[in-house]
């Protein structure tokens, strides 16, 4: 097996933040995520039970000015228009919404939380409708989103709702070429959408589990504040096989974790893997 299995999704993503407590009630009475679990060091935070987020505190990390690579922004999926009026809602109220699209597969809302890390709260369109290339390939695109359909189907929730997760990561790199060696060539993620200075794939004709983008020219490794890991589920323990075969020329250390392996990628960025369940 050369590619991911159809049914790979983003697991959890955690991020390193100086501000447990205020990056937690942001989280929670913002974005709409529950909190799951927490220690003096570490906060875990989800949707009905199913952990999507992990805030690692380190107390220097802000000190340490960002200018490698890292998150561009975590993308909570909803499961339907009025969630993510109620999202809107919430960012309208609490804190600043950074922009809105119309991405021709999905509807999104972007925003910054405390800490400059980048957000996207956005629900897709149904699969049938989006807009495919003669290859098959999914092609997309970003436009103005008109708000007001949106506003009009809140139903008031201060909560994000069952079926909510994490739908893809998006990350800031120092080289495309290097992210499709290692996502695609090696993890075997395939490609969906490129754009300028972009790069969007994913497995099982998703949109995109991961983008990557170099408009900010990051030129070093990821460090301080910002994305520690990120994970990707697989449905199977043959997949977990089949990808450590694909790694096994040792240019990527594969290491075990507690409930799979772990990968550090291009520019410093861990990604994990396990299987779902």
């Amino acid at each position: 097996m050369d590619g991911l299995p159809p049914e790979t999704r983003i697991g959890r993503t955690a991020l390193t933040v100086s501000e447990l407590t205020e990056m937690i009630d942001f989280y929670r009475d913002v974005v709409g995520l529950t909190v799951l679990n927490r220690s003096e060091t570490t906060a875990v935070l989800g949707v009905e039970g199913s952990p999507l987020l992990v805030l690692e505190h380190d107390p220097d990390a802000f000190a340490r000015h960002r200018s490698g690579a890292g998150l561009f922004h975590n993308a909570f999926r909803v499961p339907s228009r009025g969630a993510l009026g109620d999202a809107l809602a919430r960012v309208q109220e609490r804190w600043q919404l950074g922009g809105a699209s119309d991405h021709g597969v999905s509807e999104a809302l972007y925003l910054t939380d405390p800490e400059g890390n980048g957000i996207e709260i956005y629900r897709d369109y149904p699969r049938e409708e989006w807009p495919r290339s003669d290859d098959g390939t999914v092609r997309m695109g970003t436009y103005p989103l008109d708000l007001e359909p949106v506003t009009a189907a809140a139903a008031g929730e201060s909560e994000l709702p069952a079926g909510t997760d994490v739908g893809h990561v998006h990350l800031e790199v120092s080289s495309l070429a290097s992210f499709r060696d290692f996502y695609v060539d090696r993890i075997g993620f395939e490609t969906q959408t490129t754009m300028p200075a972009a790069l969007f794939v994913s497995a099982g004709g998703y949109h995109h589990h991961l983008g990557a983008n170099t408009w900010n020219h990051r030129s070093g490794p990821t460090e301080g504040r910002g994305v520690s890991w990120f994970e990707v589920v697989l449905p199977d323990a043959a997949a977990i096989e089949a990808l450590e075969s694909r790694l096994a020329d040792g240019e990527y250390a594969v290491t075990e974790v507690d409930d799979g392996i772990s990968v550090t990628g291009p520019d410093g960025i861990e990604v994990r893997f396990r299987v779902g369940t």
